[in-house]
């Protein structure tokens, strides 16, 4: 096995580690006034089109910059270091999107990857937001395509989206379809955003659907795909999400280690009591395994090692494990800064609101457990087995 980065997974690093640096001057801001400007956010989209590092899960063929997952994954290992969701300005249009008709990648897709548009995926209802299949919002033919209607919560960058994918069931057999949707189509109104313990540069409004008419060739990806979509999806994404709270957990450590040789207390560096060195070295044990894992499973997707429900349990071990592992480390290192990791004018403290949502959203932990008992169960334990070599 050869754990060491490529030179192109190198060079991916540094150049994701820059445009890290670049936008943690916007931290600040971003949480002092909930968000930025659209000064500033035009500002960032001009620094992450010129990193090269927009659309990074989108193939070259379409303008994207065709990643691989590991890369992907090394990438928002950095990104994931940044405080108010920053992050997400460095956009990966929803993988749902690469199942888009050519004309409707030339419509909506391609403009995304050129940073003209923007997607946001509406999935999560009142009723149903661990079990998407509880689905309520209804799309119902009409003589020229369908109507919609429901309701959608947790939308996440709804406020700054312009257009949207949205899941419903269609017709009378219900069965769960994909719409895009263009954002301001008469019927859809944003009827309330929420205030979340995080700050985020984007918001999660909730959306009602009024008799919102779109046309037969709105569907993405065929009647009836909509959940098959939405689970390759989630497949990727948790792995991107363990990656992220690795690089937040990564920061929050660096910090942390700098804080305890540089704070004095008792005529000594805090660094050098044990109880203090403790939580320093847990919190190593759980970045190192995390991200060792996370790069496995990523290398065994692009691999195609694996088949895809072995894979999907994998995936959501690297989710639960590192979102967890990463609320760990920076309770920790809120406990090493004292009074003021419990200041918002420290990353640390900011990173200790952010991190919680990771173990609720793309599937809570509890789901993660859920699935990797069903496959243990179902499969026996190859679900924690390396692949072999040919």
């Amino acid at each position: 096995m050869d754990f060491r980065l490529t030179p192109r997974q190198a060079d991916l690093k540094r150049t994701a580690r820059e445009l890290t640096e670049t936008l943690t001057a916007y931290e600040t801001d971003c949480e002092e006034n909930n968000g930025l400007t659209a000064k500033d956010h035009a500002a960032i989209r001009d620094a992450v089109l010129a990193s090269g590092l927009q659309a990074v899960n989108m193939p070259r063929e379409w303008g994207g910059a065709g990643l691989t997952i590991l890369e992907q994954a090394i990438v928002q290992e950095e990104l994931g270091q940044l405080t108010g969701a920053l992050w997400d300005t460095v956009w990966r249009p929803a993988n749902a999107l690469r199942f888009c008709t050519p004309a409707q990648r030339e419509r909506y897709l391609e403009p995304v990857i050129r940073g003209e548009r923007r997607d946001c995926y509406a999935v999560t209802e009142p009723e149903a937001g661990s079990d998407p299949q509880n689905l309520a919002t209804t799309a119902t033919r009409t003589d020229d395509g369908w109507a919609l209607n429901g309701e959608k919560w947790f939308v996440t960058v709804g406020d700054h989206a312009d257009f949207m994918i949205v899941l419903a069931a269609a017709g009378e057999d219900r069965a769960p379809t994909l719409f895009l949707v263009d954002k301001d189509t008469p019927g859809i109104e944003m009827t309330r955003v929420p205030r979340f313990m995080h700050t985020f540069v984007y918001e999660h409004p909730e959306f009602t659907f009024t008799d919102v008419r779109v046309p037969e060739d709105a569907v993405l990806g065929g009647l009836g795909q909509g959940y098959d979509i939405t689970r390759s999806w989630f497949t990727e994404e948790r792995l991107m999400i363990g990656a992220r709270t690795t690089g937040a957990a990564e920061r929050a450590l660096r910090l942390a280690r700098d804080w305890a040789v540089e704070r004095r207390q008792f005529g000594s560096p805090i660094a050098d009591f044990q109880l203090v060195q403790g939580m320093l070295a847990d919190c190593a044990v759980d970045i190192a395994v995390n991200r060792a894992y996370t790069h496995q499973v990523a290398w065994e997707v692009d691999e195609g090692t694996a088949d895809r429900k072995t894979l999907h349990a994998k995936a959501a071990i690297a989710k639960l494990a590192a979102s967890e592992a990463a609320g760990r480390v920076i309770d920790r290192c809120v406990q090493i800064f004292g009074g003021r990791g419990y200041d918002r004018s420290y990353p640390v403290e900011r990173l200790y609101r952010e991190l919680r949502v990771d173990r609720i959203w793309e599937g809570t932990s509890e789901i993660q457990r859920l699935i990797i008992a069903g496959e243990l169960v179902k499969r026996g334990t190859g679900v924690l087995e390396i692949p072999t070599g040919t």
